[in-house]
């Protein structure tokens, strides 16, 4: 390395040596550059400068062009380029150097030579100019970026031998280059090198067995969490390069060896997002790698990473409890924000296992056996009893507007989904609860509802589960929440499958009604009931418009025409929209046609029609003209 000596500076050799540097001729000035290797005795920047002026850019940019045609072969080219990039490297550790735009004009010969080369004595110095210049300037990064050299660096570094000095400045370069990527909006002209890094730092994440590895997730982390669907497409078709397998090796690494905690996030923050990207499934793929081996089985991973999620889980809930309820407030909301965020990210992660077991019979090849089923059901309910009683912390503390407690109620709503029944005590006790909680910026609750009506929709099938309901109006929070969807997605395909189990949750009520007595009435559904005309008005779906007009036809069922007409939220011009949506549904399907999938739906509305007609003169009126016609 070149670095000299202030003792030397003064020095009659040195001067000897300046003097060779400022000779117009070339061979001189190589002499003298050699000479200054010998007298390199310490780190002096000053002196380095004097070298630096006294020998020239234009010097140093032949030599280094020179050097870089030894990838053709030919002995004093290769020492030319080696000493050319000693000495470029050597300079670069004085800053001012560094970002001089005659370094950073280096940037593209450097990345070229490094991608060219078999030789790997060079790497080191090409690395350390590239790492130095990309510090000292952020117009290095961008050049790095818009010349294409991080395309050949990305497909390099995977190359790199474990424990080089080479992959440590390779490394440390990505993570500078990284910090200037907006990887949420990424450029199109560099999705293909962003998806090669990943695979090259794949395969490191996988193989090294240092401190580097930790430094190797971060980055695979950073790169993956982003939402970017354009990069995430250019993930999928590198496939072959088994770079999610790699990844799936080392965090297998990572969670079986005692990590410390926040490592052991990051690892399970990686898994959520590759799970994110490539499907739930994912996890139970099985590869054969060359260079490294899975140490378990797929099902046993998959426990595993359960069972580590489940351990930070139980941690950050019991200290953010503290931190909310019982520590100094105005010390630790910073700390409080972090953890809240890796909750989320391991609420995440259990929700796609939650999918991924009541979905595991239908992965092609996959079937995982009673046995780990079993454990990780049991592990999950007891987990969601942690969720429960922090969720009953907060209500006891009367807190119901809260990220995290939306996120509780979201994590409690997935399991549920799956075993409606389990947790019952404490579902029981929290459900009203629950259905108020407000994420911060809502101003009145709606996700949380969103998030328990795959439970309500199964549990409201049994007239217990709508007596629990509608005994503290929780029906009418369903209600609220549906007229908000169909407000919101009414016309489109967003959130179809939520507005369908908001439907069918309401269903279940309204047949219940007899045995719900006064608890549920007519005119709690006046909102809903011109909601669901425009739903219907604007849509060709058959299922639409049975949905709607079943509903209808039930909540008729509690009313009379005059009553409604009398209500100030409801007018005769929705009552005309209704009088023609039920005339819609009626030749949606023929009763004796036994096959269509509305039939049952059909049914309701036709029993509801015959039962309150009478009641109803101006449907019953418009149903009868439209018959005759």
């Amino acid at each position: 390395m070149l670095q000299v000596s202030q003792e030397s500076l003064t020095s009659p050799i040195l001067e000897d040596c300046l003097n060779l540097l400022r000779s117009e001729r070339d061979e001189q000035k190589l002499a003298g550059l050699l000479l200054a290797t010998k007298l390199s005795k310490g780190d002096e920047h000053a002196s380095m400068f004097s070298i630096y002026k006294a020998i020239g850019t234009r010097f140093l940019h032949r030599l280094l062009i020179t050097g870089a045609g030894s990838a053709q072969g030919g002995a004093d080219r290769d020492a030319y380029l080696k000493l050319s990039v000693t000495v470029l490297a050597g300079f670069c550790r004085v800053p001012e150097i560094a970002s001089s735009k005659e370094m950073i004009s280096e940037v593209p010969i450097i990345a070229e030579i490094i991608s060219n080369s078999s030789d790997p004595s060079i790497f080191e110095e090409c690395y350390e100019f590239l790492l130095l210049v990309a510090s000292a300037s952020k117009n290095a990064i961008t050049q790095i970026i818009e010349s294409g050299s991080i395309q050949h660096l990305a497909r390099h570094i995977s190359f790199l031998p474990d424990g080089s000095r080479s992959l440590e400045h390779a490394v440390r370069l990505l993570q500078l280059i990284l910090d200037e990527i907006p990887l949420q909006t990424m450029d199109k002209r560099y999705l293909s090198a962003m998806s090669w890094m990943v695979a090259s730092l794949s395969k490191l994440f996988a193989v090294l067995h240092n401190a580097l590895k930790f430094d190797v997730m971060h980055l695979l982390t950073a790169f993956l969490s982003s939402q970017n669907s354009l990069f995430h497409e250019a993930l999928g078709e590198l496939s072959s390069e088994n770079w999610a397998a790699y990844i799936h090796i080392g965090v297998m690494e990572i969670l079986q060896n005692r990590i410390v905690s926040c490592e052991k996030l990051q690892a399970l923050q990686l898994l959520d997002s590759i799970m994110h990207i490539l499907g739930e499934s994912w996890i139970l793929e099985e590869k054969t790698m060359l260079e490294v081996q899975a140490t378990l089985s797929v099902e046993k991973f998959l426990l595993l990473v359960l069972e580590s999620a489940r351990v930070e889980v139980a941690v950050l809930l019991n200290e953010l409890a503290y931190l909310k309820y019982e520590a100094s407030k105005s010390s630790t909301s910073e700390s409080v924000l972090s953890k809240q965020q890796n909750l989320a990210v391991l609420y995440s992660l259990i929700e796609k296992i939650i999918k991924l077991i009541s979905g595991s019979s239908e992965v092609e090849g996959t079937i995982l056996s009673e046995g780990i089923v079993m454990q990780m059901i049991s592990g999950l309910n007891e987990t969601v009893n942690l969720v429960f009683d922090y969720l009953q912390d907060a209500k006891d503390h009367c807190h119901r507007k809260g990220d995290d407690i939306l996120a509780a109620v979201r994590i409690v709503g997935s399991y549920l989904a799956e075993v409606p029944f389990a947790c019952k005590e404490k579902t029981r006790d929290l459900l009203q609860y629950i259905l108020s909680v407000e994420g911060e910026d809502e101003s009145s609750p709606f996700y949380s509802i969103c998030f328990l009506l795959p439970m309500l929709c199964q549990t409201t099938m049994e007239i217990d589960g709508c007596k629990e309901l509608a005994s503290f109006g929780g029906h009418k929070s369903v209600v609220d929440c549906l007229v908000k969807l169909l407000e919101k997605n009414g016309a489109s395909f967003e959130n179809t499958g939520t507005i369908y189990l908001a439907c069918d949750t309401i269903l279940n009520l309204l047949l219940s009604s007899k045995e719900l007595g006064s608890q549920i009435e007519g005119s709690q559904f006046l909102l809903l009931l011109r909601e669901l005309c425009y739903w219907a008005e604007n849509s060709n779906d058959p299922s639409v418009v049975m949905m709607a007009s079943s509903i209808c036809a039930l909540v008729f069922d509690l009313m009379s025409e005059k009553n409604l007409l009398n209500h100030p939220e409801f007018n005769h011009s929705t009552l005309e929209s209704i009088s023609q949506l039920i005339i819609k549904s009626f030749s949606q399907v023929m009763p004796t046609d036994k096959s269509n999938d509305h039939r049952d739906l059909h049914e309701i509305v036709r029993a509801g029609y015959d039962r309150w007609a009478h009641r109803f003169p101006f449907v019953q009126n418009a149903v009868a003209r439209a018959m005759k016609a």
